[in-house]
């Protein structure tokens, strides 16, 4: 009886979970094939030339599931769409199971499949299988991350209600930019002060050992207007990075970016033979844009709505912005952007079972 008892709560966690996607993967685009078989679902969305298929497949006791099965079934899908005359199809395979080892055993020959466990909510994605798809990745651990409860069919409430998890909220890009703001408005009142002891500077970090400099004058914007640009372009640029990077990784990256852009600043300006003070979070925020330009290529050119050729126009024209102005500091734009270039590459290359 107990067996039964544990069966069951298995089933409804897991039909709990696809009620939870199905509502989830249609408010992001999705669209859905309708099944007389409640096992399997199929959602598509259209791309740059190419279809992204999901299967998504709810596990449960009863269910009758072999390796050969499943290929069948992923074959299948396959035939669907060209049959339609639709070319270049992408399938990724999304198993809702509780029964980790039976359905790591079907799919582990298949590099694009991944397992959802519906009573922790964790998303498993071992070391032969694609790390993402397309930003799925993103999607599901956004919608992993989302409470969902079970309401009185009676108040006529729809079966499901969300609550946005505070985890999925850009706070580190927030919180920055916000410490930019105060500082700035501080500075406005205490004159040069921050400046002159935060400011980069070669003969204050070498000859005096002002080693701190190089991450204070990245808090430090000469005018309203330095500042204002700045921040527009970091805070849009950050959430997308930030939602996709993880806040952990993310604080790692900004600050590693800007403390790189102060370093190739200072050997610049040795090589010059130049000495003058250098403000703003020009660095980091090039290493935002550096990390973008490694998300979209692992993304496959297509990253919520910013394409790498968007991205690669923002890099050629900042670029050339800086070096066509005056009192730009360019040596640190650079340095930012290998910096955070370099950095996502090296966190990205890590691959969690998450």
């Amino acid at each position: 009886m107990d067996t039964d008892k544990t069966t069951i709560m298995k089933f409804d966690e897991n039909t709990k979970m696809k009620t939870h996607l199905d509502m989830f993967l249609q408010e992001n685009g999705y669209q859905m094939i309708p099944s007389n078989v409640m096992e399997y679902t199929i959602y598509f969305q259209w791309g740059n030339n190419l279809t992204n298929v999901l299967l998504l497949i709810t596990d449960h006791e009863g269910l009758y599931l072999e390796r050969e099965q499943y290929d069948h079934v992923k074959a299948s899908v396959i035939r669907l769409f060209e049959e339609k005359g639709i070319q270049n199809i992408h399938v990724l395979s999304l198993i809702i199971s509780s029964d980790l080892e039976k359905v790591k055993k079907i799919t582990e020959h298949d590099t694009f499949c991944w397992i959802l466990e519906p009573v922790e909510r964790r998303l498993m994605i071992y070391e032969n299988q694609v790390e993402d798809f397309y930003g799925m990745k993103h999607i599901l651990e956004e919608c992993l991350s989302i409470d969902y409860v079970n309401q009185n069919e009676e108040t006529g409430a729809s079966p499901i209600t969300y609550k946005k998890d505070i985890r999925q909220y850009p706070y580190i890009t927030i919180g920055i930019t916000a410490i930019n703001i105060l500082i700035f408005l501080i500075c406005t009142f205490s004159g040069d002060l921050l400046y002159n002891v935060g400011a980069l500077n070669v003969a204050g970090v070498l000859r005096d050992r002002q080693f701190y400099r190089v991450i204070s004058c990245m808090f430090l914007h000469a005018d309203v207007h330095h500042l204002f640009s700045n921040m527009v372009m970091y805070y849009f640029l950050g959430e997308i990075v930030e939602k996709n990077m993880g806040h952990i990784k993310y604080f790692t990256l900004y600050f590693l970016s800007g403390i790189g852009g102060s370093i190739l600043s200072m050997v610049f300006s040795i090589m010059v033979g130049s000495n003058v003070d250098s403000v703003g979070a020009s660095g980091a925020i090039f290493g935002v844009i550096g990390a973008l330009l490694w998300l979209a290529l692992t993304h496959r050119g297509d990253l919520e709505h910013i394409t790498l050729g968007k991205v690669l126009f923002l890099i050629i024209y900042s670029l050339y912005s800086g070096f066509t102005g005056t009192h730009i500091d360019n040596a640190a734009h650079i340095g930012g952007l290998i910096t955070g270039f370099l950095c996502t590459f090296g966190m990205g290359s890590v691959k969690n079972e998450s």
